[in-house]
């Protein structure tokens, strides 16, 4: 029988491999985890935590500006960008903290350097110039930014990655991209104060929504200001000096500003691990093919999280990491199951989202039967922000259970959240209807719409 350094080598210490590292740990696995940055991962480090923060900085500017419907008045609100920047990191080093500590109480080994995959069963800490053996390897190393190096100029963009240190606040923003990252931050630039345009190569913006989304989202980032074009890209960027950026579009248009932010995508982080010259099999994106236990074309090898490009969401990830570690260390056979996984887009106003969208209903189901209302909220009433609320429901005819709802509005992901476990339950519009509604909330909406939607052609 062959004698390994460790039961289990995880290579990425993100959500889905600290998870999976945990557990496999807690079940008497010998586990070595290498991180290249900060244990943690994109989600806490880099991405989903941090731009929460800055979401909810951008919110209190509106806030402000809000309670003078209500009688409030105070002095002129000032905002501190290296305030907001300091007390963000300080909670970062806190959480790394928590992470780090959370894998070494669990019994697992923490190697902070590069990890390279050599064979099915050795992996090569570049850091430290040794290699070491593992019965099974699991590769969770998320996925990067994605820069369109064709684009002349594009090294004076920054990604999700650098916009969170930034030294100074900038003035004039041009966002390039149309997803959840693209729409999120043009809406922190915006509501922190700067000018912002974004462009997007598409027809409309978070296309992987339903179109409805799609549409009232646009709409609400052009009332509160955000430029938006639309079918067009960068065609270069041109350094005019002193921090001072001119994006040319293929339009023709030309845009100045003093910061340029891509945010045209994600590809998972597999460049340089070796996987390939293992035998690991990779997509044409550099995503490793998984089966539906998470393991690849290589017996003893493994991936979760992002790097498979199966669904990634940071609550995927993990669940993905516990479902495999309850597999291969607790004798415990345990799936992701992928359906009516919710979603959420931290804009202004945020959307939230599960199960199928309209057009992706009619297609499954044939006839399906909608519900939409689009409304003020109550708290705007004082306050004179015409911003606008829209939910929508989609019902399977023939079954009467409701397989999608879709908001825009304040609070929209937090009730996503609840009604995905009915959502998923299979709950009716029949059990909708008759459900009291909770009054006055915008909540009620959702249980007292009784029209089924018409489409005027």
């Amino acid at each position: 029988m062959a004698s390994y350094d460790f039961d289990l080598f995880t290579i990425g210490a993100g959500s889905g491999g600290v998870r999976a590292s945990r557990l496999a740990a807690r079940y008497g696995a010998r586990v070595g985890v290498a991180e290249e940055h900060r244990v943690g991962g994109t989600c806490v480090i880099r991405g989903c935590v941090p731009k929460k923060f800055f979401v909810y900085a951008s919110e209190f500017g509106r806030m402000f500006h809000e309670a003078k419907g209500y009688g409030w008045t105070s002095g002129a609100p000032q905002f501190s960008w290296p305030k907001l920047i300091e007390n963000k990191d300080n909670e970062i080093d806190r959480l790394n903290g928590i992470y780090i500590r959370n894998l070494k109480n669990a019994g697992a080994e923490i190697f902070e350097t590069r990890a390279i995959v050599k064979d099915p069963h050795t992996v090569h800490l570049v850091g430290e110039g040794r290699d070491v053996t593992a019965e099974k390897i699991l590769i969770s190393t998320g996925g990067a930014p994605w820069v369109d190096e064709t684009v002349p100029g594009h090294e004076l963009g920054v990604t999700s990655n650098e916009a969170f240190h930034l030294e100074r606040f900038p003035d004039h923003v041009v966002v390039a991209g149309g997803g959840y990252i693209a729409v999120e931050f043009a809406c922190i630039f915006k509501g922190l104060g700067a000018d912002v345009c974004l462009v997007y190569r598409g027809e409309d913006i978070l296309r992987y929504f339903d179109s409805d989304i799609s549409v009232q989202v646009h709409a609400e980032l052009k009332r509160q200001g955000i430029r938006v074009v639309t079918q067009a890209v960068f065609d270069g960027i041109e350094d005019l000096g002193n921090g001072a950026r001119r994006v040319h579009l293929s339009n023709g248009t030309k845009l100045d500003a003093d910061l340029v932010f891509w945010a045209v995508g994600r590809r998972p982080a597999t460049e340089g691990l070796g996987l390939e010259k293992a035998g690991v099999e990779l997509g044409k994106n550099g995503a490793v093919k998984v089966d539906e236990w998470s393991r690849s074309s290589v017996e003893s090898v493994f991936a979760v999280g992002d790097v498979t490009d199966r669904v990634n969401l940071t609550p995927v990830a993990i669940r993905e990491g516990a479902a495999f570690a309850e597999t291969q260390f607790n004798d415990n056979p345990q799936k992701m199951d992928y359906a009516f996984i919710s979603k959420a887009v931290f804009s202004n106003p945020p959307v939230g989202s599960v199960g199928y969208t309209e057009a992706e209903a009619r297609r499954k189901f044939g006839a399906v039967d909608v519900y939409k209302t689009d409304f003020r909220q109550m708290k705007h009433m004082l306050t004179g922000d015409e911003q606008r609320t829209l939910m929508k429901i989609v019902v399977d005819a023939a079954s009467d259970k409701v397989v999608g709802v879709h908001i825009v509005g304040e609070h929209g992901p937090e009730m996503i959240q609840c009604l995905a476990i009915a959502v998923k339950a299979g709950v009716t519009k029949a059990d909708f209807d008759a459900t009291c509604a909770l009054h006055p909330t915008a909540a009620e909406e959702l249980v007292t719409m009784r029209e089924k939607f018409t489409p005027k052609f």
